[in-house]
């Protein structure tokens, strides 16, 4: 397990000692949540922007037509 150590805003901890008191929960308990949670929104939401972009560039470019046959079942 990894070890970090960072500084948040009084209002912050105060808040998460708090939450952590009311539950018994640890504030290691909450931060780690919360950082999954964020991680995960992050995670997808630049491997939507890296896949628009990747859309994107496609549209610029001119496919031909093997290209377009070998994604596309145009028998029908």
């Amino acid at each position: 397990m990894m070890s970090l150590n960072i500084r948040i805003p009084d209002n912050i901890g105060e808040r998460l000692g708090s939450l952590a008191i009311k539950t018994g929960r640890t504030k290691s308990y909450y931060v780690r949540a919360a950082l999954e949670e964020k991680l995960q929104d992050l995670e997808d939401y630049f491997l939507a922007l890296e896949t628009l972009e990747k859309v994107e560039s496609r549209k610029s470019r001119l496919w031909s037509h093997e290209e377009i046959e070998a994604g596309h079942d145009l028998e029908d």
